[in-house]
């Protein structure tokens, strides 16, 4: 989750992103909040910017999406904002191992009231959705956020699209990391495992799929029906 980039979106400068966030941006005190808390935090930027948050919230909606799945949470800003946009029956499945982070996350989905459409589970994510499928849920989820280790993205990928019907969309953090995968002189892990991802994602047959310039890369990818 560690990126260059996570707080604002890649290639905006502070004025235009200003801009945008004042003819654009819809946030809760709650969010407004959350985003400032985690500010204090010394990994803050791994939190997704809240124009993301806001374009995945109107994807879920437009998707009429009642069973979400998120690997990645965080302080859960982007677990609020997209369980906000599920109606009051739908449900996010929210992973992460951490339960210093995601302590912070429980305190503001009660606040924000929407605690009780997040079963957030604690371990590696890998496990849990491999848990989900031997429990029968494959083709039962709308939509799927990954904003996790960039090792397991393919494996995150194939095991998400088992997981979502069809029709459903997937949305993958960070595949631009602050611009990293254009440099060439750029040889660490996380930065060829994104660029592995992002050729795998745009080879494999079947999938429509657009990467999104916002927040620090977004790649959206629709499986068949």
């Amino acid at each position: 989750m560690i990126g260059p980039m996570g707080r604002q979106s890649v290639g905006l400068d502070d004025r235009l992103l200003e801009y945008l966030r004042s003819v654009s941006l819809h946030e809760t005190p709650t969010m407004v909040a959350l985003r400032e808390e985690t500010a204090k935090l010394p990994y803050a930027r791994m939190q997704i910017a809240p124009e993301q948050g806001q374009f995945m919230a109107l994807l879920i909606r437009l998707l009429g999406a009642r069973r979400c799945i998120e690997v990645g949470t965080f302080t859960g800003y982007s677990a609020l904002v997209c369980a906000g946009a599920l109606p009051p029956d739908g449900r996010l499945v929210a992973l992460d191992v951490s339960e210093e982070w995601t302590a912070i996350a429980r305190q503001f989905w009660e606040r924000g009231g929407v605690a009780e459409r997040i079963d957030l589970r604690i371990g590696p994510a890998e496990a849990s959705l491999r848990a989900m499928l031997s429990a029968g849920e494959s083709g039962r989820y709308d939509f799927m956020f990954v904003d996790a280790d960039k090792q397991s993205y393919q494996t995150y990928a194939e095991l998400g699209l088992e997981l979502l019907r069809p029709g459903g969309l997937l949305a993958f953090d960070n595949v631009l990391w602050g611009g990293s995968v254009a440099d060439p002189a750029n040889q660490k892990d996380d930065t060829l495992a994104l660029r592995a991802f992002n050729r795998w994602l745009h080879q494999r047959e079947g999938l429509a799929i657009s990467m999104v310039p916002i927040g620090d890369g977004l790649t959206l990818a629709r499986k068949p029906d």
